[in-house]
């Protein structure tokens, strides 16, 4: 659903109540996006790889671990099981976006030609990918001033991380499906 993916891609852009100056389907989206963000973030499996990042990083440990899923994601061959899967669902993705340019948050709207641009969401396939998210969450980042670490551990435990992924998403694609429903339903 267009709206309901604008939603979830402008919902980090959204800040409390302004979501509702928006049409109630991308309304929606950041609702299903801010209810994935609070299952993710208290999810025991994905405490396990944020705990790589902790003594590093600190609080932030939990963008990093984002990142890393999305990589996963990225990777994830019962999602997109061919390289031209994800390439043709990341343009997919643009072309609904800059359907909404005229609603999009002005934050987002300054990140979006990036986004296009350097193909973000494809790019999360690859380390080279990950390495520039890494360095952009530090650029971001008021208290941090470096992204080699995140990179190095994510390389060193990419293993392990990639297990714990692998418990955690067939989760949290019933949680989506289950909570999207809900939104809808009670819409």
């Amino acid at each position: 659903d267009p709206h309901i993916l604008t939603g979830n891609m402008i919902s980090d852009h959204v800040k409390g109540k302004k979501m509702y100056d928006f049409e109630k389907r991308i309304v929606n989206g950041i609702r299903l996006h801010r209810k994935i963000d609070a299952y993710t973030d208290s999810h025991p499996e994905t405490k396990i790889i944020r705990s790589f990042f902790t003594d590093a990083y600190g609080l932030y440990h939990a963008v990093f671990s984002d990142v890393v899923c999305d990589y996963f994601l990225a990777n994830d061959p019962e999602i997109f099981p061919a390289e031209s899967g994800l390439k043709d669902f990341s343009h997919s993705c643009y072309e609904i976006l800059d359907e909404f340019q005229t609603v999009l948050p002005e934050s987002f709207r300054i990140l979006f030609p990036y986004m296009k641009q350097y193909d973000w969401l494809y790019n999360y396939r690859f380390h080279p990918g990950i390495e520039k998210s890494f360095a952009g969450l530090v650029r971001r980042a008021k208290y941090m001033h470096e992204s080699e670490t995140a990179f190095r551990i994510f390389r060193d435990n990419e293993e392990e991380m990639r297990l714990v992924y692998q418990k955690f998403f067939p989760q949290l694609v019933f949680f989506t499906a289950d909570t999207l429903q809900q939104i809808v339903t009670n819409d």
